[in-house]
């Protein structure tokens, strides 16, 4: 018979010196009892550094803190792999019962791990209020910042939607308008940072300011500290855009301030996504709260006296902003309904009235888009309205290109840089947010503007050459109209139609409303040349071009690099097979085949 002992603890009496560890990592009380009656060493570490109080606190095993405790353990004994202590572990678990006599026994309430983060963070994140009250009861600085994001115990709380504890923080001294960090990502070399996206990505963010969907505490880190799409530290759409290389004239007619703040020199070639990202971080509590969509940790937030305009300091991506971006539109109704200022736009021109149109009909990614506006209440449409019966502007233009919509792999072949809501409503051939739209004043003949270079298509740095006899337009002109968006913008680059979504009633339905309701050109051609027809072409659209044939379309045009819309349904880019039909029925109206097919 073994007696009162446990095999282990017999196994563990003839080593006297072996580590009281091991039995409390198993959670063998009755062995570590054993180990201890023949003097062995309770601070004895593992390699990692986890002694057996560590353990205790991990297992939130009270009674077992409590017996070495008295066996004098040292309860400011930290691991060697994130100098975590074992109220830092206990407060990660949000247990009270063993953090108790932890601090009772001298536990440091502000010991730090390897890079910051409290036990008042970490108990925050938990949730547990009992936790939480017993740290700031005994001196837990509510203030302080962990090192590597810059993120306070509201800010932890916020991410993890934990109202109760914002509120207790509230009321102890908690900075609710203090800001993560902010990144320079101009500061970085952007050859080693594209190097490190393209050649190893990890995934995106949603958007958001930009921000991402979700907190990430593992390991004492904290929740993301992106400004922003989506909760993985999403950087800030805070980029360079395709940015004029210099001021001039003709930028400021036709888009008052453009080409500011884009940048040290602008770019005026074909750019890659990661350009238009320059900033990252300037998160405030509301904003991961908004970014996320948790209705109660914002609403104790701001009934706490969280500012709810207060934008984010990387791109100035306000609450509102960033719950629409990540499809909360229930929250979006809330913040609004509160006094959110539906005007506040962030660095690259995006209102709440674009973002709702934007996340709506998100095209399809290579990574996961917010899906969150699938299970609101209120729809897309009810928040446009309730922006426009609040006073939105639905004419004000982006300034960059939205980089989160395709992330750092845009297949659309679209730069809607100077795109209206209008504009973004028509690309979507979404005729209810078009008719929405204009009846609050919407103008729909507003284009996007022509940047000083091209985004890249997908895995394609394609190179289009002028050929025609025409003055160029210059960085900042006339570029696609609502039309042309609704007829398939972008298609002829090959890559389009692998991620575009469009509303169920079709591309056409939308076409006829802007030319037979709204009067649209159809054959006004944007700053390549391309017209309507072009765009049907490349689609193979036989309908759509019977359409807009019989509108007075020219089957006629030609672009600025020679395509005659035959050429467009003729396979004018890889990826693109010929439309036979298309292409006969263009070829018996008049259209020149140059027969210049590159994917035949």
């Amino acid at each position: 018979m073994l007696g009162a002992l446990s095999l282990s603890a017999l196994m563990y009496a003839a080593s006297p010196d072996a580590s009281i560890a091991d039995a409390a990592m198993q959670g063998d009380k009755d062995t570590v009892r054993a180990l201890l009656k023949q003097a062995a060493d309770v601070n004895a570490a593992q390699g990692d550094g986890m002694t057996a109080l560590h353990w205790a606190a991990m297992k939130n095993d009270a009674e077992l803190t409590q017996i070495l405790l008295y066996a004098g353990a040292n309860v400011r004994a930290t691991t060697r792999i994130g100098s975590y202590t074992p109220l830092i572990l206990a407060a990660q678990n949000g247990n009270a019962a063993v953090m108790e006599p932890l601090i009772k026994g001298g536990a440091d309430v502000n010991a730090r791990t390897s890079n910051g983060t409290t036990p008042l963070m970490f108990a925050s994140a938990s949730g547990n209020v009992a936790a939480v009250t017993a740290l700031l009861d005994h001196g837990a600085d509510a203030k302080t910042k962990e090192s590597t994001r810059g993120l306070n115990a509201a800010m932890f709380a916020a991410a993890s939607d934990r109202a109760a504890v914002i509120k207790i923080l509230a009321g102890r001294g908690a900075d609710l308008k203090a800001t993560t960090n902010i990144v320079d990502l101009n500061a970085i070399d952007r050859a080693s940072f594209a190097g490190i996206l393209f050649g190893n990505p990890a995934p995106p963010p949603a958007p958001g300011a930009a921000g991402g969907r979700g907190p990430s505490a593992g390991s004492g880190q904290g929740p993301s500290a992106g400004a922003g799409p989506g909760g993985r530290g999403a950087p800030a759409a805070d980029g360079r855009g395709a940015a004029a290389p210099q001021d001039n004239a003709q930028q400021g007619r036709n888009f008052p301030g453009f080409g500011r703040g884009q940048g040290k020199a602008g770019i005026d070639r074909n750019y890659q996504l990661n350009e238009l990202v320059s900033t990252q971080g300037g998160m405030t509590p509301l904003l991961l709260a908004a970014r996320q969509g948790y209705v109660e940790s914002a609403q104790a937030l701001l009934d706490a006296g969280a500012d709810i305009n207060q934008a984010s300091a990387g791109d100035k991506t306000s609450p509102l902003l960033i719950a629409t971006l990540n499809g909360h539109f229930d929250l979006a109704k809330d913040l609004l309904d509160r006094g959110a200022d539906p005007m506040l736009a962030s660095d690259n021109g995006a209102t709440p009235l674009y973002a709702a149109l934007n996340c709506e009909w998100a095209p399809k990614s290579l990574y996961p888009q917010p899906r969150a506006y699938l299970n609101q209440k209120v729809t897309y449409l009810d928040l446009m309205k309730a922006l426009l019966d609040n006073g939105a502007d639905p004419n004000v233009r982006l300034t960059k290109k939205i980089w989160y919509s395709g992330y750092s792999f845009d297949l659309s072949g679209v730069d809607e840089i100077g795109a209206t809501p209008f504009w973004r409503a028509a690309y979507a051939s979404d005729v209810n947010g078009m008719k929405l739209l204009v009846s609050y004043g919407a103008d729909p003949n507003i284009r996007t503007m022509k940047g000083a270079g091209r985004p890249r298509a997908g895995d394609q740095d394609r190179e289009v050459r002028d050929v025609s006899p025409l003055p160029p337009v210059a960085v900042g002109g006339p570029g696609v109209t609502p039309l042309q968006a609704a007829a398939g913008v972008g298609y002829g680059e090959g890559f389009a139609a692998n991620s575009h979504r469009f509303a169920p009633g079709g591309m056409l339905a939308a076409v006829k409303y802007l030319v037979e309701e709204l009067h649209a050109d159809v054959n006004a051609a944007d700053h390549e040349g391309n017209t309507a027809l072009h765009h049907a072409a490349a689609r193979g659209d036989v309908e759509m071009i019977q359409y807009l044939v019989s509108k007075g379309a020219d089957v006629m045009a030609v672009s600025r690099e020679g395509r005659t819309v035959a050429d467009m349904a003729n396979g004018p880019v890889q990826r693109i097979q010929p439309w036979p039909e298309a292409l006969a029925l263009l070829e018996k109206l008049g259209s020149k085949n140059n027969h210049k097919c590159v994917s035949c």
